[in-house]
């Protein structure tokens, strides 16, 4: 009877312990559904920029892929805002208004008075944002009902589209394609089908988002683009968001022109612009968001319930590079100017060393990236070693693995429906040290003498 009562016991017990840890894992899996990633998130929380950050740490290549410069800032601006970091004035370590520090938006609001030739105001037409990735938000979210439609011209800067879709908008893309595909190309080369847009556009249509100059492909719209763009704008009574952060990277004889100067177009355009971009300062992430009060109205509530303030030091040492690059602003010296002459020769050493190694690179009207097909090496290249679905992440992948120079796949600027339109090319930055880009061209020529 006692081995009897102790099998019983035992089988019991187990029998517990089962039903306990049973219980437990159904808790724990319904307190995780509870606290999974929103819907709205869901097929937005990948990013290229997280996952070639952590392969560059791993492998420590070269690192042509991130757009950022290696080489010092423009040394008034980094002094000012060394100076204010132990001004006597105590108020600049503490809140700012919350829309963007007074001398700031003054400095803003100056400036693009006398470009857009008309008076802005200050406190009501300027937004300071935490970098022109907060204005691209605040402006998105702003505008936008669930089902809102919003053209995109592809390539585009990656954050677009999850901003749109997480409240519930729709992108509808149209792509830029080269006319044609022999040898070197320019980006004036790269053009958008009229006719394909102006299907796009419907009664749905909140806006459309367009980058002048584009990044990767470093095209500045043309008048009659703009134009173009500004007719179906105004037919259909939509949004233009304007992505203008790299405005003054423009090589002659190209000129960089706001869609928002053009006629009855300022009323409906929200223009974005960066501090980082204009003074090489991307750390600092300070950018803006200039259009019409009733439009910017929608932006700065988006603002208030999200950030409300940005850094009153970093603000202050902006407007200071602001003020004095204005009176010097008819001078060659004067940095909105300077860093495109700077940059010039360092776009055409890129462009020499990429055709040398057998790519075919598309030559930038602006902005500090290129992009080149590199299926010429395709033979050169183990692709079957990574396991990507686009070609050019498997490219970019090997080539910082075992070439030891990163780039970035540009169909990472493609929605999933036209990915195959970039699988041919990789995107490179040069506002780097003319150093690194002499290793970069030593390092790709010296792995395409060992083929």
């Amino acid at each position: 009877m006692m081995f009897v009562r102790t099998s019983i016991c035992r089988v019991i017990s187990k029998t517990s312990a089962f039903s306990n840890t049973l219980r437990n894992i159904q808790s724990y899996s319904a307190v995780m559904s509870k606290f999974e990633l929103p819907d709205r998130f869901k097929d937005n929380d990948k990013s290229v920029w997280v996952e070639y950050i952590q392969l560059a740490l791993k492998y420590k290549p070269l690192n042509l892929g991130q757009g950022f410069p290696d080489f010092h800032a423009p040394s008034n601006v980094t002094k000012a805002l060394s100076a204010i970091a132990s001004s006597d004035n105590p108020l600049l370590q503490q809140y700012t208004r919350g829309f963007g520090h007074p001398r700031l938006t003054n400095a803003i609001a100056k400036l693009y008075s006398k470009l857009l030739k008309r008076n802005l105001d200050p406190n009501n037409e300027v937004l300071i944002t935490v970098g022109a990735y907060e204005a691209l938000y605040t402006a998105l979210q702003g505008h936008t009902n669930p089902g809102d439609e919003w053209i995109i011209i592809e390539p585009f800067y990656d954050c677009y589209v999850p901003m749109i879709r997480i409240i519930g908008g729709i992108p509808r893309f149209i792509p830029l394609k080269p006319k044609n595909t022999n040898g070197t190309l320019s980006s004036v080369d790269w053009t958008f089908d009229k006719k394909e847009l102006e299907k796009l556009f419907n009664e749905k249509t909140k806006g459309i988002v367009i980058n002048t100059p584009n990044n990767p492909i470093g095209k500045v719209y043309t008048l009659d683009e703009l134009q173009f763009i500004a007719d179906l704008a105004k037919k259909w009574n939509t949004l233009v968001v304007s992505d203008e952060v790299y405005e003054w990277i423009v090589y002659e004889p190209n000129q960089h022109i706001r869609i928002a100067t053009l006629p009855g177009m300022f009323e409906r355009t929200i223009t974005i612009g960066s501090a980082g971009k204009t003074f090489s300062v991307t750390g600092w992430k300070i950018g803006w968001a200039y259009g019409p009060a009733n439009l910017l109205h929608n932006l700065q509530i988006v603002h208030q319930n999200v950030v409300y303030t940005c850094s009153t030091p970093i603000q202050e040492a902006v407007a200071l590079g602001f003020e004095e690059e204005m009176e010097r602003f008819e001078h060659p010296e004067c940095y909105f100017f300077s860093l495109a002459k700077e940059l010039e020769p360092k776009r055409d050493y890129m462009g020499k060393f990429l055709s040398d190694v057998g790519m075919l690179p598309t030559i930038p009207e602006g902005g500090y990236f290129m992009i080149a097909d590199w299926t010429p090496l395709e033979k050169k290249v183990k692709l079957e070693e990574e396991t990507d679905a686009n070609k050019d992440y498997r490219f970019t992948k090997w080539m910082t693995k075992n070439v030891g120079v990163q780039g970035i796949p540009v169909s990472a600027f493609y929605s999933n429906e036209h990915k195959h339109l970039a699988e041919d090319f990789v995107r490179y930055c040069f506002i780097k040290k003319d150093e690194n880009l002499q290793k970069a061209a030593n390092i790709l020529m010296k792995w395409k003498s060992q083929q």
